[in-house]
């Protein structure tokens, strides 16, 4: 099939709307981890650095990762997608059932499957019927909810579940323990642990890199190898390749984007249907890597949470993945010490303080004087109290999303036509 043509200027438009700065983004990476490292070396909470928080933290990030990735994939295309968590329960059923009967790769793909039949209703109502696409975003977390009921009734029940559980699953995927690095097996033999020597040694900067890193590297599952990947496949495909092109084209202009041969049905089924699959498989992580068994409510809004962590990143894969990031660290930091959780806030001071200097010489008053006001507030409260209530820490991340929409919502840009309903051969008026 013929795609149409790729030197026109409506979609060199949509390729120029994405591109990242990634030395920019390399430079903040570097800046918080020497400030997170001071904070570290200043209130003597080891655990704000450590491995283990670090790999707790990837683990809580993927599922909200794979769903920020599905809506950059429908939104990018023009289709709003809060049906995100409806999707991702899917997955949770089906891949808690695929791996049930028949092992864990099966629930993995049955997983992948329940998500995107989830995504393929929505996209027939919203693509071909011009349903509001919020409403049906809406009606697709109902009505997961209720199949998923009403499946797990007919098929766990009397079999070791219940009407809100599954029996227990017993996942045989793949994990792995980088050598050297992080002490895996090499040739049959035990390998050195370096990082984690490096860690126990407990020097600035380079113990606490050497702690992250190590993080990422113990008892890695495959699906989270898989996950992270995801981001720089998706980066590439929809900027670099002509489909990615065309399926970007349709949220910046689908008019202009039919006028110069763009399928956009098709391009937007596409989106849609990917968005849908890569919820399904954060449902499937939850089940097999996470948790072991399905229970009812088992997403625990992490698919609104990816839609949160979607507008963070700028609908943009690396923008996703810090976001993703900022929620796993902050939860994992939670479940790890409340102590380091009081000792965040220093690090959140120290930050903002920055952040509303560099806003201020930026001539950007608004921003520059409601950061250090906050970063001022944020250090008074690290000076008089020694613990933080835990309802705070799990709101953290959505404050600080809600703080970036206000204080940053200049430099965010959602696709043209996101959320517009299109209709084939007339014009939006």
């Amino acid at each position: 099939m013929s795609w149409g043509t790729t030197d026109t200027s409506a979609l060199e438009a949509a390729q120029s709307a994405g591109r990242v700065n990634i030395r920019r983004i390399l430079l903040l990476v570097g800046w918080a981890i020497i400030l997170l490292s001071a904070v570290r070396w200043v209130t003597a909470e080891p655990e704000l650095t450590s491995s283990n928080t670090s790999g707790a933290a990837l683990r809580l990030a993927v599922p909200i990762l794979l769903a920020a990735l599905g809506g950059i994939y429908s939104e990018r295309t023009g289709v709003a997608n809060i049906g995100l968590e409806g999707m991702m329960i899917l997955g949770t059923w089906f891949g808690a059932w695929g791996g049930w009967q028949y092992g864990a790769w099966w629930g993995v793909g049955l997983g992948v499957a329940g998500g995107a039949a989830g995504a393929l209703v929505h996209a027939v109502a919203t693509v071909n019927f011009g349903v509001n696409q919020i409403v049906s975003g809406v009606a697709i977390n109902i009505l997961a909810a209720g199949v998923a009921r009403f499946l797990s009734v007919v098929a766990f029940t009397g079999a070791g579940g219940g009407a809100t559980q599954s029996p227990q699953v017993t996942s045989q995927l793949p994990r792995l323990t980088v050598p050297v690095l992080a002490g895996g097996e090499l040739f049959g033999w035990q390998s050195p642990d370096a990082l984690g020597w490096l860690e126990r040694q407990h020097w600035f900067l380079l113990s606490d890199v050497g702690a992250l890193f190590r993080g990422f590297m113990v008892d890695l599952s495959i699906l989270t190898l898989i996950s992270l990947l995801l981001v720089p496949a998706t980066w590439f495909f929809l900027w670099r390749t002509r489909l990615g092109l065309r399926m970007r084209s349709g949220g910046e202009n689908p008019w202009a984007a039919e006028s110069l041969g763009v399928r956009v049905y098709t391009v937007k089924y596409i989106g849609v249907l990917i968005s849908g699959a890569l919820a399904g498989l954060a449902g499937a992580f939850l089940v097999l890597e996470a948790a072991g068994i399905y229970r009812e409510g088992q997403t625990g809004g992490r698919g609104f949470i990816g839609l949160a962590a979607m507008i963070f990143g700028n609908w943009r894969p690396s923008g996703a993945l810090a976001a993703a990031g900022l929620f796993g660290y902050t939860d994992a930091l939670n479940l790890r010490s409340a102590q380091a959780v009081h000792a965040l806030l220093l690090f959140v001071a120290v930050a903002l303080v920055a952040l509303g200097s560099w806003y201020l010489y930026k001539r950007r008053i608004f921003g520059g004087v409601l950061s250090l006001l906050l970063g001022g507030l944020t250090f008074v409260w690290f000076t008089v109290s020694d613990t933080v209530p835990r309802q705070f820490v799990f709101i953290t991340p959505y404050v600080a999303t809600l703080l970036v929409l206000a204080v940053a919502s200049q430099q965010l840009r959602m696709p043209t036509y996101d959320g517009v309903t299109f209709r084939k051969g007339s014009q939006i008026s």
